[in-house]
C-alpha cells in the first residue's frame, strides 16, 4: 500500500494544486460567490463518502421545522431529471435521486427541492416563498453559494486530520479547507468515547477556530417495512442485507452485536438496482431454507427498493450527540444563528 501510495503523490499533488487554485480563486472574490437573503446552513465533507451527511441533515430538519419554513436543497445525485425540481408526491426517486425522497418521505411539513445547480436552485426557492432557511446537501465544496453556516463532518474512523488529498488518500481538497467550517462533527463516534479521547481529538482541530461536537449513530428499536419488528426478535429470523452506501460497517457491527443471522450483499453507494441484481437477491433470498427470513436494507436503499422487492424491511436510523451538553450547544449555535441572521 505505501509504494502504491508512492506511485499516486504526483497525481495526488496535481489534485493539490487544482483545488488550491480553485479555492484562492474564490477566497479573493475572483470567482464570484453568491449570498442570499436568508440564513443557508450547508452540511458536508472534507473526505468522498460515509460521512453520515444524511441522518445530520435529517436532525437538523427536526430541529428547525416546528419553527421555521424549512427547505432541504440537493443536487439529486444520479437523478434522471435536470434542472429545478421541487418534490412532489407525484415524483419518485427516479427524478429526484434516493437522499432528497428519504427526506421527502420522512417529514410531510417540509420542501425539499433539486438541482445540480446550486444557486440557481435556492433562487428558486426564494421565489416560490418555499422557506425560511435552506440546508444544503453535500455542499462543503459548492463555493458558487456563500452559505451563512458551515457544518463539517468527519468520520470518527477516518478523521480528515489524518488523511491525504485524492488519489493518495480520500480528500476532495487540502485540509486547510476546513478552515471554512462553524462547526466540525466527528461522528460515528464508539457509543462510550472517553472524555479524554474527545478532547485530545478537539486539540487537533484548534487551528481551524470552529465549535467541535462527537456524534453517533443511533439505530431504532425495530425494523420497519409491511409491519415492524422489534431488534430483539430478529434473532429468530435468517436476514438477507442489501446495502448500497458507502460504508455499512456500523450496520454490521451493530446487526452482530444483537446477534442477527444475516448473509450480506453489498453494493456501490447509490447504486442502481437493475433487473439483473433483482433477480440476483431474489435468487439468493429464495436458497434461504428456513420460512423465518425476510429482506433488510437501509433507509436510503429502501427508497430504491420497496417497489421491486417483497418482504423487505429496512432500518431507521438518526445521529445523536454523545452528551446532552453537545446536543444542547449545537442547537444553540444553529437557533442563535438563524434568529440573529441579517
Amino acid at each position: 500500500m505505501k509504494y502504491l501510495r508512492f506511485l499516486l503523490f504526483p497525481f495526488s499533488f496535481i489534485y493539490y494544486l487544482i483545488t488550491s487554485i480553485r479555492n484562492f480563486l474564490y477566497d479573493n472574490q475572483i470567482l464570484k460567490s453568491y449570498s442570499f437573503s436568508i440564513p443557508i446552513i450547508t452540511v458536508g465533507n472534507l473526505s468522498v463518502g460515509g460521512t453520515g451527511k444524511t441522518p445530520q441533515i435529517e436532525y437538523l430538519i427536526a430541529l428547525l421545522k416546528d419553527t421555521y419554513k424549512t427547505a432541504v436543497l440537493s443536487r439529486g445525485y444520479k437523478r434522471k431529471t435536470s434542472g429545478f425540481l421541487l418534490i412532489s408526491k407525484d415524483n419518485t426517486y427516479v427524478d429526484s435521486g434516493d437522499e432528497p425522497m428519504q427526506y421527502f418521505k420522512k417529514f410531510s411539513n417540509i420542501s425539499v427541492a433539486v438541482d445540480e445547480k446550486r444557486v440557481r436552485g435556492i433562487q428558486s426557492l426564494l421565489r416560490l416563498k418555499e422557506s425560511d432557511v435552506v440546508l444544503l446537501d453535500d455542499a462543503f465544496q459548492h463555493r458558487k453559494v456563500k452559505g451563512s453556516y458551515a457544518i463539517l463532518l468527519t468520520n470518527y474512523n477516518d478523521l480528515f486530520i489524518n488523511d491525504f488529498i485524492l488519489p493518495v488518500g480520500n480528500l476532495r481538497e487540502s485540509r486547510r479547507g476546513a478552515q471554512r467550517a462553524n462547526a466540525i462533527v466527528v461522528t460515528k463516534c464508539p457509543e462510550n468515547l472517553p472524555l479524554k479521547e474527545q478532547e485530545a481529538i478537539s486539540k487537533l482541530f484548534n487551528t481551524y477556530n470552529a465549535a467541535v461536537f462527537f456524534s453517533k449513530i443511533s439505530y431504532a428499536s425495530s425494523i420497519r417495512g409491511i409491519n415492524e419488528i422489534a431488534i430483539n426478535e430478529l434473532s429468530n429470523y435468517k436476514v438477507l442485507l442489501i446495502t448500497g452506501i458507502a460504508n455499512p460497517t456500523s450496520l454490521l457491527s451493530f446487526l452482530k452485536s444483537n446477534n442477527v443471522d444475516f448473509d450480506h450483499l453489498e453494493y456501490p453507494d447509490h447504486h442502481n438496482f437493475i433487473e439483473k441484481d433483482i433477480l440476483k437477491i431474489k435468487k439468493r433470498y429464495q436458497e434461504i431454507a428456513t420460512k423465518n427470513k425476510l429482506i433488510l436494507t437501509t433507509e436510503k436503499d429502501f427508497v430504491r427498493l420497496e417497489l421491486k422487492l417483497n418482504n423487505l424491511y429496512y432500518l431507521p436510523i438518526k445521529t445523536a450527540f454523545l452528551e446532552e451538553k453537545q446536543q444542547i450547544n449545537f442547537d444553540d449555535l444553529i437557533l442563535s444563528h438563524i434568529k440573529n441572521f441579517k
